[in-house]
């Protein structure tokens, strides 16, 4: 038998045990957690948690926006394995791996994110590595090791921040370099063959130089299987490296941090799992969600990502801080992705990301224990980001093939500012504000080919016709962003606060979009600069109006945090793509809606109350924390084209009574149960976890075969830490129940144009619009995993 089969087949004994040890319940029904920062005394001592949300350290109850922080070491405890899975513990957050990928990341706030991939979608969350923003998704699914703290801020950033993300901002920071020789290893194993390995050691040099590295072996056998290729499916194969040099810092007026890290990627391509029988071919649907039968496999799945960041901090007297982040990074990655999932050509994507970046971010701040703190700052992000990708449409014409090349480069420049003002003890003004100015610049290729795949891709396809799209082009969208709060604390452990604050984010092209069906002004072909219209889309901006409380009650024992929030919505883009005719030929034509109004209000509520101490022995300590988001999302217009069959002439349609906010579920909730106790000369720690989503769509349109319906995940958590921390022994468990939930697919089936309504034929089956065989593709979340960790310090 098989370590992963015997560890399979204990997997319900481990549970019983942990239940068993931990004596805790599922009788919880929620979790939150603007949790602890390193700097505090407990995980359940709330008037200790310190943040830096505002780029100073502040209590968190001081701090008047809505912050969620996560400890590296309470990271540890919960066995996070990468950024994701924070997400299921924070109000009104989705975080989860895109369609196809494996490390590719799809993060939604407040409703407001981006899920599409392709190079020319700017992102509406924005994620952070060392305060080095990461333009493109691909490579965003960071595995967590050697991590400080985990920040998600939740509505529009801009004024604090490098780069102004319209929805939000993640913050990945890594630990700093201790000043004494150290040296950590982590082992994991656990089912499905996971096999994880981590090794850090750094040393001093001197008295202020220190240096530093990591290196992480991270797999994991698949949760299923290829039936055509034979590959493990959803398997990791990782292979990462961080090293650092650091000079000066504790208590010295200088610290300059040089940071690079590699990732390589080799893990198998992951197949979706089909959702309705072949259309054409008949083919059953898989009785495992995780198993696949697409037979695309060239390019080989691959992505590499590397970077070098330089932090310098310098105080300079005074009450003034200087600030410099410099940041470099490149990933390069192949994907075959088989929208069919099925051995046919039947729509088939293999698929190159090339990205590349360069950003210098310089910040001068002020705190001179006075009532006046704050910084300005500048910010210029050179990046350009090439995709290419073959849409292969065998079964509908031997070997028609459409080749799309888009390189879509970005140049912004902004100055921002954040200052407030204690006008009393007890009354506080935050105002800041933001000037962006972004270029974009836009090559796109569109060219069918027969006989095969395009020569991009190694393919015997040869030219048909003149390119479908030739285009290039230049665009320059400028925005002022304004944000106020105002802070009323009647006592040090209280603060009411409201704000005000907007978000931008520029437009584009739409790299997959087809010139040729640019309409025209007059009878003949389209002009350039009909073309050109055609393929751009608007910038979007939201104003977001909040109310808020966060307080430290019954002598520290209960942390709460509340807040209402509405945001308006404007010009919402909304990328999309269906199957269309172009020459005369089936194809794929990308679909770029400024949908027009959207208005997201809601909900949020936070706590962490330590229950009690000294209750079974000695210095033990029972704690819960909890979240709770509900989100009222709706679009107010949705414009969208639709023909009039009478007259053929396509016309704009307000269908925003049949459309949803995707990955933005009504209502999120989750609970956290933790016990603490000395045994022996060290700590046991026991947790377990319930976190509940409600329904979630996964497009704008709905469809009830790949809509997740609401479901719940059962966490479980047993840590021995040994004395001085020299060493602790962990068994986790995720998903206990091994529930199957849809992240995310893709959907090539006919609709009707207003309302959304499936359309079948004469025998009842669904209507194709791209292939043959109807593609209703999904993608699924984690398993149940048990795995234990041991990490040993020198």
């Amino acid at each position: 038998m098989s370590h992963a089969r015997f560890l399979k087949g204990s997997a319900n004994v481990v549970v019983a045990a942990m239940l068993a040890t931990s004596g805790l319940t599922l009788s919880v029904p929620v979790h939150a957690q603007e949790n602890t920062e390193p700097q505090a005394a407990e995980a359940d001592d709330a008037a200790a948690i310190i943040v830096t949300a505002r780029r100073r350290e502040e209590r968190l109850v001081d701090v008047p926006i809505a912050v969620s922080t996560f400890s590296g070491a309470e990271l540890d405890k919960r066995g996070a394995l990468d950024i994701t899975d924070v997400a299921s513990v924070i109000p009104n957050v989705t975080m989860e791996t895109s369609r196809g990928t494996n490390s590719t990341l799809s993060a939604f706030i407040r409703g407001i994110g981006q899920q599409d991939p392709v190079s020319g979608f700017e992102q509406g969350v924005g994620i952070y590595l060392d305060d080095v923003y990461l333009n493109r998704p691909q490579a965003a699914v960071l595995d967590i090791y050697d991590v400080e703290r985990i920040e998600v801020l939740r509505g529009p950033q801009g004024t604090l921040y490098g780069r102004n993300t319209i929805g939000g901002a993640v913050k990945y920071v890594t630990k700093q370099l201790p000043q004494d020789f150290a040296l950590k290893v982590k082992g994991t194993y656990g089912t499905d063959d996971q096999a994880d390995g981590i090794v850090t050691v750094s040393a001093p040099i001197g008295d202020i130089v220190r240096v530093g590295a990591s290196l992480a072996r991270l797999s994991r056998g698949g949760f299923g299987t290829n039936l055509t290729t034979g590959e493990e499916n959803y398997n990791k194969d990782i292979w990462a490296a961080r090293a650092t040099l650091e000079l000066g810092g504790y208590g010295e007026p200088v610290l300059l941090r040089i940071s690079g890290d590699y990732t390589k990627d080799d893990s198998n391509a992951r197949g979706g799992h089909r959702l309705i029988p072949g259309i054409a071919s008949g083919a059953p649907v898989l009785s495992d969600v995780f198993d696949t039968r697409g037979g695309l496999s060239d390019p080989k799945q691959y992505v590499k990502a590397y970077g070098l960041a330089a932090n310098a901090t310098v105080d300079v007297g005074g009450g003034f801080t200087l600030r410099s982040i410099t940041g470099w990074r490149k990933d390069d990655s192949a994907s075959p992705i088989d929208f069919d999932a099925l051995p046919a050509v039947d729509v088939d994507v293999p698929a190159y990301y090339r990205n590349e970046q360069f950003s210098q971010e310089v910040q001068v701040l002020y705190d001179n224990d006075g009532p006046l703190t704050g910084l300005i700052g500048g910010y210029y992000l050179d990046a350009k980001a090439d995709t290419q990708f073959d849409v292969r449409l065998f079964t509908t014409v031997a070997g028609l093939t459409a080749f799309t090349e888009a390189d879509v480069t970005t140049q912004t420049y902004a100055l921002f500012g954040d200052f407030s003002y204690k006008l009393t003890d007890q009354i506080s003004l935050s105002v800041g504000g933001r000037y962006t100015w972004d270029k974009r610049g836009a090559r796109i290729l569109r060219q069918n080919y027969l006989g095969g795949g395009s020569p991009v891709f190694g393919g015997a396809g040869t030219p048909f016709g003149t390119p479908s799209t030739n285009f290039r082009g230049e665009r320059e969208f400028n925005k002022f962003t304004p944000r106020v709060s105002l802070s009323f604390q009647p006592t040090r452990d209280h603060n009411i606060f409201a704000s005000f604050s907007q978000g931008f984010k520029g437009g584009g092209f739409d790299p997959r979009g087809v010139g040729v069906n640019a309409p025209t002004a007059v009878a003949g072909k389209p002009t350039d600069a009909e073309i050109a219209a055609y393929l751009s889309f608007r910038p979007e901006t939201v104003d977001n109006y909040e109310i808020g409380y966060k307080g430290n009650l019954l002598d520290g024992a209960l942390y709460l945090a509340l807040a209402a929030f509405r945001m308006d919505y404007k010009d919402v883009q909304i990328p999309g793509s269906a199957g269309c005719t172009v020459g005369g030929l089936p194809t794929f034509c990308g679909i770029i809606t400024n949908a027009g109004k959207a208005r997201l209000q809601g909900l949020e509520a936070e706590s962490n109350i330590r229950l009690g101490r000294d209750l079974l022995g000695p210095g033990d300590r029972l704690s819960f924390s909890g979240s709770l988001g509900y989100i009222d999302a709706k679009y107010k217009e949705y414009l969208a084209n639709i023909t009039d069959p009478s007259t053929g002439v396509a016309r704009p349609v307000d269908v925003a009574a049949f459309r949803k906010v995707q990955n933005t579920p009504k209502w999120t909730m989750s609970g956290t149960l933790a016990y603490s106790t000395p045994l022996g000369a060290g700590d046991l720690d026991l947790g377990t976890t319930v976190s509940w989503r409600s329904k979630t769509f996964q497009f704008e349109v709905p469809n009830p075969y790949i809509d997740q319906k609401a479901y719940a995940l059962w966490d479980a958590s047993i840590v021995y830490t040994a004395p001085e921390k020299r060493w602790t022994l962990g068994v986790y468990g995720k998903n206990l129940t091994d529930q199957r939930y849809k992240t995310s697919g893709y959907t090539f089936v006919g609709a009707n144009a207003v309302t959304g309504a499936l359309v079948t034929n004469a025998n009842g089956q669904l209507v194709p619009t791209l292939g043959k065989e109807g593609t209703l593709t999904a993608f699924y979340g984690n398993p149940r995993q048990v795995f234990v960790t041991a990490t040993f310090n020198f």
